[in-house]
């Protein structure tokens, strides 16, 4: 299993995670702090909300988990949501900036 290549299949789909109150995909928004691969296929997400208290968090966590689970060579998913360190809009992509008008 080369698990690069998986990082950039993960990467890809993850990208259709859509923060529903940003409307904003969570890779371009910087929720994404970690993936890991375990040699079994595990893999665990490390990521942050941009608020703590989001209600939205389990529909989050519950499409990144459907979002993973068709790629080949992945075995299991699990998110882990942290809020250290915390989420700012440093973290975001110059593509989620320029598409909610933030001009830095």
């Amino acid at each position: 299993m080369d698990k690069e290549k998986l990082k950039e299949q993960i990467l890809e789909q993850l990208e259709e995670v859509i923060d529903p109150e940003l409307n904003i995909d969570i890779v371009n928004l910087g929720l994404i702090y970690g993936i890991d691969i375990n040699d079994d296929g595990d893999v665990k997400i490390t990521m942050t909300l941009t608020a703590m208290g989001c209600p939205l968090a389990g529909v989050i966590q519950q499409q990144v988990v459907r979002a993973l689970q068709d790629i080949d060579g992945i075995n299991q998913v699990d998110v882990d949501i942290v809020w250290n360190p915390p989420w700012d809009k440093s973290r975001m992509s110059r593509y989620a900036k320029i598409a909610l008008g933030i001009f830095d």
